[in-house]
C-alpha cells in the first residue's frame, strides 16, 4: 500500500511539472507565466519529495529539509524575479 502510495505522489509530481510549462506556451504576460510556473514547480516538487519520503523513511531529515527549502527558496526566487521585471517595466 505504501509502495502505491509513493508511486502515486511520485507521478503527480511529474504531472504537475509538465503541467506547469503549458502556461509558458501562451500569450499571457510574463508575471502569470512565471506564477504559474513556480507554482506548478514547487508542488510538483514537494510531492515527489513525499513519495520518496514513503519509499525511503530512514533519510527523512533530509527529505524534509529538501521540502522546507523549497517551500522557502521558490517563493523568495518567484518574489525576486516578478519585483525585477516589474521595475524594469518602471524604468522604461
Amino acid at each position: 500500500m505504501i509502495d502505491l502510495l509513493s508511486y502515486t505522489c511520485l507521478c503527480l509530481g511529474l504531472f504537475f511539472w509538465f503541467w506547469g510549462t503549458f502556461p509558458l506556451l501562451g500569450h499571457r504576460s510574463v508575471l502569470f507565466k512565471l506564477h504559474s510556473l513556480s507554482v506548478a514547480d514547487t508542488l510538483g516538487s514537494m510531492s515527489i519529495i513525499v513519495g520518496l519520503l514513503l519509499k525511503i523513511p530512514s533519510e527523512w531529515p533530509l527529505l524534509v529539509l529538501g521540502i522546507i527549502s523549497l517551500a522557502i527558496w521558490n517563493t523568495v526566487l518567484g518574489y525576486v524575479l516578478a519585483y525585477c521585471s516589474s521595475s524594469d517595466d518602471n524604468h522604461e
